[in-house]
């Protein structure tokens, strides 16, 4: 399977996060549960397709897409 990152998926497509990239949002991303191994969904978009929402462990969380660009994901 490609690895790709988060931003790249489409609405409905279950994922495995495979890494966090350094940024200086990945502490607080892996603090939220965002670990290699974990499976999300994109299950909503903003009209213009930012922010996205994905769901990680029974929670909805709100992503930016430059966030959502450093989980990668396969």
């Amino acid at each position: 399977m490609k690895s790709n990152s988060l931003a790249k998926q489409e609405i409905g497509f279950k994922v495995q996060i495979k890494n966090i990239l350094e940024s200086s949002i990945s502490n607080k991303l892996i603090e939220l549960g965002f670990i290699s191994g974990q499976t999300i969904e994109i299950v909503f978009t903003a009209p213009f397709g930012d922010p996205i929402a994905v769901e990680l462990n029974g929670s909805v969380l709100s992503l930016r897409l430059e966030e959502a660009a450093t989980i990668e994901v396969e």
